[in-house]
């Protein structure tokens, strides 16, 4: 019986082992605090997240880092399995990928230098002037379908949103609000959020739409389910904001 028992525990190892994959996840460590890279240690609410789901599919996690401009890029030619990088689901985006269930619900915050909160409240004070946003970001394209977007001068950069901000070169930055909050608690630049959030977003993983991604998909967006469920995700987010940011 004993070796019976062995016998059966061993299969089943072996069975798990064997459904068990290497997920590439890319994302670009240069996102406070959803991914970045602090003492040469890879960190952050999505390390923690992806860290987490690994623990309920059994599959081993390879981080990839790369700038966010070349994120979609890199999953559309299968040089990674996902992005965790606070990819917001769009139409466009949908038509190309199969994202799991949103596990961020977020929105879109203009910021801009210290003193100037008055003067800039919200989008629509952002006519006629330049504002910076992320290359590759879906927040280009929301201030593109703005009726006044054509008054917008808009500028990408890879990095560096906040410092061209604080020293003028622009006139203010847009990106996720809870990325901005966070940014200016933690930063000694001269920051402030410029009014409230002005759209909605919805962060979720991307994964190719084949038949392998969604299978991979139908896996991650399980184990997210059952993080939700026990807490796990929102104990993740308390840790990094305070707040649960998840639903």
């Amino acid at each position: 019986m004993r070796k019976f028992i062995l016998a059966a525990a061993l299969a089943a190892a072996s069975a798990t082992s064997a459904l068990a994959d290497t997920v590439t996840v890319g994302m670009s460590g240069g996102y406070f605090p959803f991914t970045f890279v602090k003492q040469d240690k890879l960190q952050g609410f999505e390390v923690d997240f992806i860290n987490a789901l690994a623990e309920e599919t059994g599959d081993e996690i390879k981080f990839e880092t790369m700038s966010f401009s070349g994120l979609v890029g890199a999953l559309e030619a299968g040089r990674i399995d996902t992005i965790a990088n606070q990819i917001t689901i769009t139409e466009e985006r949908q038509a190309k990928f199969a994202f799991t269930q949103p596990y961020v619900i977020d929105g879109a915050q203009v910021v801009v230098k210290k003193g100037n909160e008055s003067e800039i409240t919200g989008p629509e004070d952002l006519k006629g002037r330049t504002v910076a946003v992320n290359l590759g970001s879906n927040f280009e394209q929301l201030l593109r379908e703005l009726p006044y977007a054509d008054e917008i001068d808009i500028k990408t950069y890879e990095s560096n949103l906040a410092q061209e901000t604080a020293l003028g070169r622009v006139d203010a930055f847009v990106m996720d609000r809870v990325s901005a909050a966070q940014t200016i608690k933690e930063s000694p630049l001269p920051l402030a959020l410029a009014g409230e959030r002005f759209s909605e977003i919805r962060n979720a993983l991307p994964f190719r739409d084949d038949e392998e991604g969604r299978a991979l998909r139908d896996r991650f967006d399980a184990a997210i389910a059952t993080l939700k469920e026990n807490g796990k995700l929102a104990e993740i987010s308390q840790k990094w904001f305070g707040t649960d940011i998840t639903k």
